[in-house]
C-alpha cells in the first residue's frame, strides 16, 4: 500500500465518504472508530486479522487488503474529483484555445475602456482590441513588448503563472497603465502571496463563464473565475462591480504571519 499512497499524492487522488484526515492511514481509523468499531470488530466483518488492519492503518498492507476494509467500514468511498483549472477535453493547444464570450467583453469594455492591447491574440476571438499580438503572424506576448492603456489578457491556461508574471512585468516597467486579466481562481503561488497580491485587485466572479472554442461552440468553465486588475481606478472597479455579479477583494488590512507581516484582504462588495 506505500506505493498506493505515493501515487494518490502525486495524483491528488482523495476518497470521499470517508472520515476527516489529510493521508488514507489517517482517514482509516477515524472511519472505524466514527462507527464505534474496534479492530476486533473490524477484523471479524472483512476477515483480515486485527494486526493486517492495523497495518493498513499505519499506511501498510497490501491493496487487496484495503478494498476489503473498505467495502466494510466505507462502502460509499469514490474519487473526490478535484476542482479543475483547466478544459478536461481535447490536446493541449485545442483546451488552450477559448475565447472570451462578446457579452462578457461588452462589460470589460464599459468599465475599463477600450482594449488597447490583447497580448494573447487570436484571429477568431471577438475581442475588440487596437492592437493584438497573434502567434499566426509570429507575435508572442511573451516577449514582445506590451502597449496602451488597457490591456485585455485571457492567457492560455496551461501557462498561466508565465502570463501573469509577464503582465505584471509590463505593467510595473510602464509599458500599459491598466491591466485587466480573466483567470481561474488559481492563488497557491508563492510568487501570487509574495508579490503579485501587493498590486493587483482581484474581482470574484458569481457564476460561470460560457467561452467559445474554434468551432464557435459555447462551453462552461470547469472551474471559478477572477479578473485581476492592475493599475484599476477606483472608478473602473465601481463601475465593473455594478455591471457584474461578484465582489472586489479590497488590500486594505495588515496581519502578521510567522515572522512576517502580510496584507490580509477584506471583502469589499
Amino acid at each position: 500500500m506505500p506505493t498506493l499512497i505515493a501515487a494518490m499524492a502525486a495524483l491528488n487522488f482523495r476518497l470521499t465518504g470517508l472520515a476527516a484526515g489529510k493521508t488514507l492511514p489517517e482517514q482509516l481509523p477515524a472511519e472505524r472508530r466514527k462507527r464505534s468499531m474496534s479492530l476486533r470488530d473490524a477484523a471479524a466483518k472483512t476477515d483480515l486479522s486485527p494486526t493486517t488492519i492495523a497495518s493498513l492503518e499505519r499506511g501498510g498492507g497490501s491493496v487487496a487488503s484495503l478494498l476489503r476494509l473498505l467495502a466494510v467500514i466505507a462502502p460509499n468511498a469514490r474519487r473526490r474529483a478535484p476542482e479543475r483549472s483547466y478544459w478536461g477535453q481535447g490536446d493541449k493547444e485545442d483546451r488552450d484555445i477559448r475565447f472570451t464570450p462578446s457579452d462578457f467583453m461588452a462589460n470589460i469594455y464599459a468599465a475599463f475602456g477600450e482594449i488597447d492591447l490583447d497580448p494573447c491574440g487570436h484571429p477568431l476571438s471577438p475581442v475588440i482590441a487596437h492592437r493584438r499580438i497573434l502567434p499566426s503572424d509570429g507575435g508572442d506576448g511573451l516577449v514582445d513588448d506590451w502597449s496602451g492603456k488597457v490591456a485585455f489578457v485571457n492567457p492560455p491556461y496551461s501557462q498561466l503563472l508565465r502570463w501573469l508574471r509577464r503582465a505584471y512585468d509590463q505593467w510595473r516597467a510602464g509599458k500599459v497603465e491598466t491591466v485587466v486579466c480573466l483567470v481561474p481562481v488559481r492563488t497557491d503561488s508563492a510568487w501570487f502571496h509574495q508579490t503579485l497580491s501587493a498590486d493587483a485587485d482581484i474581482y470574484l466572479l458569481q457564476g460561470r463563464v460560457r467561452f467559445l472554442d474554434i468551432r464557435d461552440k459555447s462551453q462552461q468553465t470547469p472551474f471559478s473565475l477572477m479578473v485581476l486588475t492592475l493599475g484599476a481606478t477606483p472608478e473602473q472597479k465601481h463601475r465593473y462591480a455594478e455591471l457584474v455579479a461578484g465582489f472586489w477583494l479590497a488590500r486594505s488590512v495588515t496581519v502578521a504571519s510567522g515572522d512576517q507581516r502580510q496584507r490580509s484582504p477584506t471583502l469589499d462588495g
